[in-house]
């Protein structure tokens, strides 16, 4: 309770500071989060703008929790406040957000040359970015589902990264029941299965990769399929059948818990995003030189798929200053910009021409695995009531991986349980 009311008082005190504050000079509120040092380097972008454009940047430093930074700007936008004017967006937001009319259409800076779609993912900007025909922001940071493994322990039992599901399955059971004779913490594969998005996340790559989904074609909601049901079935087996993901896969494995068990040494395959990179290649790493990464494995019936992550800019419809709003979007979007980004944050390129920069692949070796990853990104249901429907899908799906429920079972309930939500808004 006191951290929500100290997260109250922080909004209202953003709301005294900011609302009305310009003055006859141009003038910008830009709301970015994260880590420290990403906020440090924003400090420096704006101040770069700053100094081209003559136009004042107000960085509006938001909470480094996802949850609070999204409760941050639903209010002010709700509100039909001027500011922020410019702010990032988790991938799942985009829809929500422009299905609220909150955001300003992005088309005319593609019309007029300021914006170049073409230096960016299709799949990306037509999945998250485009709603109802029109655009409503571009990717700075792009983030998706990898297969990190131990090359060295490949090299060790003449084995190579795996290609499809049953692959995995088989050299994982391989390399663990070996590496249990001197190490019986060992497991073969680690992921995400704890009741929160990381689920629906490696849910959704499993089911795409087994020509399933969480939307089919008409983009309809529909999770209620042969092919996700042979999905669930999969994931289920990996811990309670093939055991080759801990016990604890379904109560406790979260990105940082799979991090550290394959960080450890205690891992042969780890699904993950690419944050993960850096940290595994860390002085005091026991497995730094040994990662390499590839696309997760396809299913018996489908192809590679990565669910779709990351950060994107928008722009707020309320905004008094649109013009300028979108001379900064132009900015951040910059060939320029988004690589010092990469070079000094090691983000991942929002541009898809800078997946072939020297320098970024000099510093960055694992993105040609990750360009092909973006291309075979799958994105979360833009719906605006994205966040109920995740939470079915998380209730319902870690009871299929407990064992709580079949999963044909569980899916049948959280597709009853989704429909009743969007007939209720008329969906």
């Amino acid at each position: 309770m006191l951290t929500c009311r100290r997260f109250l008082i922080s909004i209202t005190i953003f709301l005294l500071l900011f609302f009305g504050c310009k003055s006859g000079t141009p003038q910008l509120t830009f709301a970015v989060g994260g880590a420290s040092n990403e906020v440090e380097y924003w400090e420096r972008i704006v101040a770069a703008f700053a100094d081209s454009t003559k136009i004042d940047v107000v960085l509006l430093r938001q909470p480094t929790d996802t949850d609070q930074r999204r409760q941050g700007l639903v209010i002010p936008l709700r509100s039909r406040q001027p500011d922020p004017d410019v702010f990032l967006m988790d991938v799942i937001w985009v829809g929500q957000f422009a299905a609220s009319d909150w955001l300003q259409p992005l088309d005319s800076m593609v019309a007029t040359g300021d914006v170049n779609l073409a230096d960016f993912f299709e799949p990306i900007v037509n999945q998250v970015d485009t709603y109802q025909d029109s655009l409503y922001a571009l990717p700075v940071y792009n983030d998706c589902g990898l297969l990190y493994f131990r090359k060295d322990l490949l090299v060790k039992y003449g084995l190579k990264p795996p290609v499809t599901w049953q692959q995995l399955i088989q050299s994982a059971d391989f390399v663990q029941k070996n590496e249990r004779v001197t190490n019986p913490s060992f497991f073969g594969f680690v992921w995400q299965g704890a009741q929160y998005e990381g689920l629906v996340c490696n849910f959704l790559e499993f089911a795409a990769s087994n020509n399933g989904g969480i939307t089919d074609s008409a983009g309809r909601i529909i999770v209620y399929t042969p092919e996700n049901i042979e999905a669930a079935d999969l994931m289920y087996d990996l811990i309670h059948k093939h055991k080759i993901s801990p016990p604890n896969t379904y109560t406790e494995m979260k990105e940082e818990e799979t991090r550290l068990t394959f960080e450890n040494g205690n891992a042969l395959y780890e699904r993950n995003w690419p944050y993960a990179w850096a940290l595994h290649n860390k002085d005091g790493s026991r497995v730094r030189g040994k990662v390499a990464v590839a696309l997760l494995p396809r299913g018996r019936k489908g192809q590679h798929a990565a669910t779709l992550g990351g950060w994107h800019i928008g722009i707020s419809k309320f905004s008094d200053s649109k013009a300028e709003a979108m001379m900064l979007l132009k900015f951040v979007l910059s060939y320029a910009t988004q690589k010092k980004l990469a070079l000094n944050l090691g983000w991942n390129p929002g541009r898809s021409d800078l997946y072939e920069d020297t320098d970024v692949r000099i510093r960055m070796p694992h993105l040609g695995v990750l360009k092909n990853a973006f291309e075979h990104a799958v994105a979360r249901p833009t719906s605006p009531y994205y966040t109920q429907i995740s939470e079915i899908l998380q209730q319902n799906q870690n009871a299929a991986l407990s064992g709580r429920s079949l999963s044909d079972e569980a899916l049948a309930k959280a597709q009853r349980e989704i429909d009743e939500i969007l007939q209720r808004y008329n969906e």
